[in-house]
């Protein structure tokens, strides 16, 4: 098994609970990727309300498509899906996780200019628990992360902390109560990368965007 990741890379990794890889992504795959996305928010307007691809923003219309996300969208078009399972992004995984890695799901977040729903603080830990947590999310940038356009934002090192709660009055929200978190958020950096890098995060390390 080709290594990708530095031996510091991996212990960033197990401390802080998040990593930054740049050069992931060739020139070539994220601008077919790119191309792909762009056919995918053409095609919702055809859509009103929420469906099996699509999770709209408010406001959306067919004159002005505004798309939140795309659901699974490596079995919606091949190029997410060549990618997902190229050797370099694998070999990425198994550098954290050892030889054998289950894909879980996919999904591509939307943030569009003058508009985009912010994404509440919260822990991946509390949408799909497991009895392993050896579970964490990639994020592949097709466009640079900057300071003024929505970037993700997390919490070092929560992931070896508590699972808070993601209920409001009883009922599941996805969002952690910020006040309950307000010494943790004051820590919380942003990840600032070029378009082709990919970050990574454990399931339960706190972020928000």
């Amino acid at each position: 098994m080709n290594r990708i990741l530095s031996s510091a890379q991996v212990e960033q990794y197990r401390e802080e609970g998040y990593l930054i890889v740049e050069g992931v992504v060739d020139d070539v795959t994220r601008q077919r990727m790119k191309n792909a996305l762009a056919e995918l928010v053409d095609k919702s307007r055809a859509v009103s309300v929420h469906d099996d691809i699509y999770d709209l923003e408010p406001g959306h219309t067919a004159q002005e498509p505004r798309v939140r996300r795309i659901k699974k969208p490596h079995e919606v078009n091949p190029v997410f899906n060549e990618f997902l399972y190229s050797e370099k992004f694998k070999a990425i995984t198994q550098d954290l996780l050892g030889e054998s890695v289950r894909l879980h799901g996919s999904k591509l977040n939307l943030k569009a200019p003058h508009f985009g729903s912010p994404v509440e603080w919260h822990q991946d830990w509390a949408f799909y628990p497991h009895t392993n947590d050896d579970v964490l999310a990639l994020g592949v940038l097709l466009d640079d992360f900057t300071p003024d356009n929505g970037p993700m934002m997390v919490v070092p090192r929560t992931h070896s902390g508590p699972t808070h709660d993601h209920h409001h009055d009883g009922v599941f929200v996805g969002a952690i109560d910020p006040r309950h978190i307000a010494r943790e958020i004051s820590q919380a950096v942003p990840l600032l990368a070029k378009a082709g890098s990919v970050t990574l995060h454990h399931a339960r390390l706190i972020h928000g965007s």
